[in-house]
């Protein structure tokens, strides 16, 4: 699935995306399939995946030192992707990510992407773990989105991580990658992260999907240096509506974006978790409207505690 081609495709019409968190395990498909649910009739260009490969957990040995162990509570991409992909006819494009995966694990993820027929991925870093004060890579793994870029593109050109020649090469991988409108919490500043996100593009990425933002003149100011510094890959607008109360101070704080100052005042007024919802489907569907307004032709919509707001927001805009 090439992007590119799949957003020109629908230009001039409204167009979404969203992304969806695998469950927790033990927890079974029912929620995630119940927010699928919500959204799939308003006919979605594809649903994103992303991916949490491990957690680490510190146990203290009889010594008294700690010992650090990885645990991994939530399924699989590849197997959520397969599900959805059977259940659903709609699009997948799960998150491939550096974070707690060597190269060896990559590969076998790829293998198994192309096996299942998904061919479009969104590559990432990843998070760093909950307790780190900064991204540590996995022995034997990557250290930066780009250095993943090129396993990909390795890959797509025929041969293993290791150079071994891939002996029947399947249909190349399609892939994209993140943008920052208010730059990346580890860059030194927006013009640093623009030079990566250019870098990424002339590595073979397709497109790009934002972090979440809540003032759209920080969008258009973000493409708009883009551009001038030739990165020319669609940049699609990642949007997410608060839906309670704990969220209007927790995720702004939580993605490092700015609420402007419209929002904010309202947002004090709030006293219920219903007040909060309201507010963020009226802000998101103002927001919206104004980036379609503007020539954007696909919103991708973040699902997680949000899926009756997203969905509400979509029914508004009659996509």
């Amino acid at each position: 699935m090439d992007i590119q081609k799949l957003i020109s495709e629908r230009k001039g019409e409204k167009s979404f995306s969203f992304e969806v968190l695998p469950p927790l395990k033990g927890n079974g498909t029912a929620n995630l399939f119940s927010t699928i649910d919500k959204l799939k009739d308003f006919d979605p260009l594809f649903i994103n995946i992303t991916t949490h490969h491990s957690e680490y957990i510190y146990t203290e040995l009889d010594n008294g030192q700690f010992e650090r162990k990885r645990i991994r509570r939530r399924p699989g991409t590849v197997a959520i992707a397969a599900a959805i992909q059977q259940k659903y006819d709609v699009p997948v494009i799960p998150h491939v990510i550096c974070s707690a995966a060597t190269i060896e694990d990559i590969e076998y993820e790829l293998i198994d992407l192309q096996f299942l027929g998904i061919s479009t991925l969104l590559l990432l870093r990843g998070d760093k773990a909950k307790d780190d004060r900064m991204f540590t890579p996995t022995p034997g793994g990557h250290a930066h989105t780009t250095d993943l870029i090129k396993q990909v593109t390795q890959f797509n050109e025929g041969f293993f991580a290791d150079g071994t020649p891939i002996k029947h090469p399947g249909k190349k991988f399609h892939f994209g990658v993140a943008a920052y409108p208010e730059k990346h919490e580890e860059a030194p500043n927006i013009d640093m992260d623009m030079e990566y996100l250019k870098m990424k593009q002339d590595l073979g990425a397709e497109y790009a999907v934002t972090q979440l933002f809540y003032d759209n003149k920080k969008y258009f100011e973000f493409v708009e240096k883009a551009r001038k510094k030739g990165i020319t890959i669609p940049i699609i607008p990642g949007i997410k509506p608060f839906a309670k109360l704990s969220q209007i101070t927790m995720v702004p704080k939580t993605f490092h974006c700015d609420m402007p100052q419209e929002l904010a005042q309202e947002a004090v007024k709030c006293k219920t978790d219903e007040e909060a919802k309201q507010l963020g489907i009226e802000w998101t569907t103002a927001q919206c409207q104004e980036l379609y307004n503007a020539g954007i032709s696909d919103i991708h919509f973040y699902t997680v505690s949000a899926a009756n707001s997203v969905a509400e927001v979509v029914r508004r805009l009659h996509i």
